[in-house]
């Protein structure tokens, strides 16, 4: 109990300066993609390989780079879209990501997924907190709003998006039918969503895939 009881609480803590890669790297897919390709900047929270999989196989090219890249350096590469990733920790305590987040929207097409979906929430205005029991594991049931069916997703976080801070420019794409809890949100706008749950799980769940697709549509058309 007094070892359990030394662990250092979550918030507060900015676990993604120990995750985040120190340089620039492009994702070498499998398949590598000819020039024209579309290029995604990808913010490094805490990557999963296998989302940069999931954007290769939709034949973009892939360049990951550093949690605390400023936002000029991103859009000096002339990407057509920016995906933030999932990582570890308090979003509210990675403000060097949120402000640059801040910075690059309405400049190019948006896709967040976990920690990178509550970064987004936090540079959109809106609030973060602690839930009580995290979400974990590969079978939790999400509500698809727009298209009202059930998606069963993997989850792995501890922070949910405070629906009452939300701003009007927000709505609310996918709910947690367990708790209520905002599990995606999409610019009313502007070509940014993100979801809290992992889409690109494998093995697991693969009925939210269809995300990557929406990003690229978003990239090839602004809308």
């Amino acid at each position: 109990m007094a070892r359990a009881r030394a662990v250092p609480v979550m918030s507060g803590r900015d676990l993604v300066r120990d995750v985040t890669c120190q340089q620039p790297y492009p994702w070498e897919g499998e398949a590598p993609q000819p020039q024209p390709a579309p290029l995604v900047v990808a913010y490094d929270y805490g990557i999963k390989r296998n989302i940069l999989r999931c954007l290769s196989e939709r034949g973009c090219r892939v360049l990951v780079v550093p949690a605390t890249t400023p936002a000029e350096e991103v859009l000096a590469l002339q990407p057509d879209g920016i995906f933030l990733s999932n990582g570890p920790g308090d979003p509210a305590a990675v403000a060097y990501a949120i402000t640059q987040v801040r910075r690059l929207i309405g400049r190019k097409p948006l896709m967040g997924i976990c920690l990178g979906h509550q970064i987004l929430a936090l540079a959109l205005g809106a609030q973060t907190f602690k839930l009580k029991f995290g979400h974990h594991g590969g079978n939790q049931p999400i509500r698809d709003v727009r298209y009202e069916r059930v998606l069963i997703t993997a989850e792995n976080h501890g922070f949910a998006v405070d629906p009452r801070t939300l701003p009007p420019a927000l709505e609310v794409t996918h709910i947690n039918l367990n708790d209520q809890t905002i599990e995606g949100m999409r610019h009313r706008e502007l070509p940014i969503f993100s979801v809290q749950f992992h889409p690109e799980a494998s093995p697991g769940p693969h009925d939210a895939r269809y995300l990557f697709g929406e990003f690229l549509t978003a990239m090839r058309t602004g809308c």
